[in-house]
């Protein structure tokens, strides 16, 4: 299912643009407001996701980048080994893989994830959160690409096993 990889590809490709676009455009923290409970603000994240183990000192960024490369590297061996019918999972993995390598080159060459994009949830205090988190292009990749990895992995159909014949 390599054909699959241009999905890679083009995620890979929209959020290297967009990230260097809003790096272009914005300051740190500048706040363009585009819908009520939607913000442009550009924002780094040395750490995961919410900033987990952001402030650990700096090792972090290379443990991100090997994990990124390991986990990048056994979905694309999944991709490519599965039957041609399997095409939701084949969209799922290429969507992870797309914003795995999105935000591993982030890591690499930057040290940081460019993040830009907040979403204001109004039923969530903005106390809980400050700044609120911000994400990118790559991150809703992999929430997508997990979601429907687990629409597929639910809506399967169980594999039976093989019967003995004597």
């Amino acid at each position: 299912m390599k054909h699959w990889l241009w999905l890679s590809l083009a995620i890979l490709a929209l959020d290297q643009a967009s990230k260097w676009m809003v790096l272009l455009a914005l300051e740190p923290y500048e706040v363009i407001a585009l819908l009520p409970n939607l913000n442009l603000t550009l924002m780094f994240n040395e750490g995961a996701a919410f900033s987990f183990l952001a402030a650990a000192g700096g090792w972090q960024r290379w443990f991100f980048v090997v994990l990124a490369l390991s986990v990048s590297g056994v979905l694309i061996g999944w991709l490519l080994r599965l039957p041609s019918s399997e095409r939701l999972n084949a969209a799922a993995l290429a969507l992870i893989i797309g914003g795995a390598v999105g935000n591993l080159i982030d890591r690499a060459l930057l040290g940081h994830v460019v993040d830009f994009i907040q979403v204001y949830l109004p039923i969530i205090p903005l106390a809980i959160f400050n700044p609120w988190p911000a994400f990118n292009i790559a991150d809703s990749a992999i929430t997508v690409g997990v979601v429907l990895l687990l629409i597929a992995t639910l809506t399967s159909e169980p594999s039976r096993p093989a019967q003995d014949v004597h």
